[in-house]
């Protein structure tokens, strides 16, 4: 009886919607189809003007007109009040990504159940004997699975029920007498529950490191407020300070409100990017505990005992150990010092007119430590830097976690982005610089360029090679010599040649250092300005050429 309401339900569905006939028509090939249906259908060939019948293909010319076929309307009006319903709608049959009924012919609906017992996955229709049947309402139902045939063993033919630690993995009994005879063997159900319990334990640590790093972004957020609200009260106790010399120091007092403004944004930009990290960290915590609770309801054992460990595994914690806030305190030496700078300007003033450099008056917010001499003094100052691929050159390649890049003879498959470089083969780091940062380059080849670099450096033109503008500069790798490149002039440095390159950056001293790194520390070329903005690393890899932002311990 079934299978006929299913034959009436495709006889007299229209082929077009899948649904019952509405205003039914039947072209001269003997085919019918709602009037509304066929109509769109044919609108859609007017350029062509020629017109087919969708099911055999029959052309027209010209387009037919249509009239409704008031006997087959009647028939269908009549079967609608004697119960018969449409075909399923187009959402009730499986797609790619659905289970599908394992007993359907032709067009399968999508699975409402999966059986562990019988290994197979029923629509609603096919599941109803498991509801009515004494023996198989014993079966376990579960919700629908995609790989459902990876409970049955493969070899013996048995639903794997039985688990080995030894090799980690879902065995069905055959299999404890033949290659796991001797292993260390408990049921799939008892390997759950224990598993189960260090899943809850997990999620626990979880929840804590969630409500941790929720405490340390508001104290980095706090941290941001007390840096903001000291700059603007150092920028207006200096501005009071200076008024008293406005004629002589107007020039001065505009570069201390720079410098503050700067500092300033230097600290926060920092606070901010561990502030990101800490809040991506919650989000991923936040992510794994969902995904972690969504295995601990997986009704099947062997999905979950396949995925737990993948699942479980929790990433590093970010260190945060280096919140404290200093309300207020952030640029009191920079008052201190211009407060310095009006008692002794008018002694000074009457012996000769000195220029008053900012750095000679010790106005820097926070005097820079002596720069490292050996290396191990150096790594105490090692920061983890990788590359961007929204910055790289399309004839780079990266790899090693995009640490290293590798100059490639044909174009690699970047998508395209405002940020990444056109003329020259460069690539800019993802993490900015500042504070006292090391780190050092590994290359081999024809050239390589180390570099740091201000975020808006152009990405196009010969403004953006490295070191051929203002806002870049560049030690040049050569076989036989080094060279430094800053504003487009290039100049010659000596020091032993090596395959490895220490970059020194003391961002709030104004330093900057390039060392040849053998057995030991050689300086090759330092530079002292005022660095306005975070730096990035940068890296420029000639022909046949490759260089690798180092790990170091």
């Amino acid at each position: 009886m079934a299978q006929k309401d299913q034959l009436d339900q495709e006889t007299f569905s229209c082929s077009i919607c899948l649904d019952l006939l509405k205003d039914p028509v039947t072209i001269s090939c003997g085919h019918s189809y709602c009037m509304s249906c066929i109509k769109g259908f044919w609108d859609e060939e007017d350029q062509k003007r020629i017109y087919s019948c969708p099911q055999c293909r029959q052309t027209f010319k010209p387009r037919p007109v249509l009239k409704k076929s008031t006997m087959l309307a009647a028939l269908v009006e009549q079967l609608k009040k004697t119960g018969l319903q449409a075909a399923p709608a187009d959402h009730c049959y499986a797609g790619p990504e659905d289970v599908a009924c394992d007993v359907c012919t032709g067009r399968k609906l999508k699975a409402f159940k999966s059986c562990l017992t019988c290994s197979a996955s029923y629509c609603k229709n096919h599941l109803q004997p498991h509801f009515e049947s004494t023996k198989l309402k014993k079966h376990k139902l579960v919700e629908p699975l995609q790989k459902l045939q990876e409970n049955i063993c493969s070899r013996h033919d048995e639903v794997r029920k039985i688990f080995c630690r030894t090799d980690k993995k879902c065995i069905c009994y055959l299999c404890t007498m033949e290659d796991h005879r001797g292993h260390d063997t408990v049921p799939a159900a008892a390997e759950r529950t224990e598993r189960q319990r260090e899943l809850e334990v997990s999620r626990l640590n979880i929840q804590q490191r969630i409500q941790d790093r929720e405490k340390d972004v508001k104290l980095l957020q706090q941290k941001v407020e007390a840096v903001s609200r000291s700059a603007d009260k150092a920028v207006e106790d200096s501005e009071k300070i200076f008024t008293q010399l406005i004629r002589l120091l107007q020039k001065r007092s505009s570069d201390v409100k720079q410098q503050i403004r700067s500092q300033q944004e230097t600290e926060v930009s920092g606070v901010k990017e561990l502030q990101e990290k800490l809040q991506q960290e919650i989000t991923e915590l936040k992510r794994k505990d969902t995904k972690l609770k969504q295995l601990s309801h997986t009704e099947d054992h062997n999905q979950f005992l396949h995925n737990y460990p993948s699942v479980s595994q929790l990433s590093e914690p970010t260190d945060s150990s280096s919140i404290n806030i200093r309300p207020l305190r952030y640029f009191e030496d920079v008052t201190a010092a211009v407060s310095e700078l009006r008692d002794k300007l008018q002694d000074i003033l009457r012996d000769k007119c000195t220029n008053i450099s900012l750095r000679e008056t010790e106005v820097d917010v926070l005097l820079s430590e002596p720069e490292p001499k050996t290396r191990a003094e150096f790594l105490k100052h090692s920061c983890k830097i990788t590359l961007d691929p929204n910055t790289a050159h399309t004839f780079l390649s990266l790899s090693e976690g995009n640490r290293k890049a590798e100059r490639m003879d044909q174009r690699q498959s970047y998508p395209r982005h405002p940020d990444r470089f056109t003329k020259y083969w460069q690539v800019l780091s993802r993490e900015s610089l500042t504070g006292r940062c090391y780190w050092e380059v590994k290359w081999r080849g024809e050239i390589v360029e180390v570099a740091v670099a201000y975020k808006n450096i152009s990405r196009v033109g010969n403004e953006s090679g490295f070191g051929f503008n203002e806002i870049s500069l560049s030690l040049i790798c050569d076989t036989d010599s080094y060279k430094c490149m800053f504003n487009d002039i290039e100049t010659a440095v000596s020091g032993p040649l090596s395959s490895r390159v220490g970059v020194y950056l003391d961002h709030r001293a104004g330093i900057l250092s390039f060392y040849s790194v053998t057995n030991t520390m050689t300086l090759l070329h330092r530079v002292q300005t005022t660095f306005t903005q975070p730096l990035y690393a940068g890296l420029y890899v000639g022909k046949e050429s490759t260089a690798e932002l180092c790990k170091l311990k």
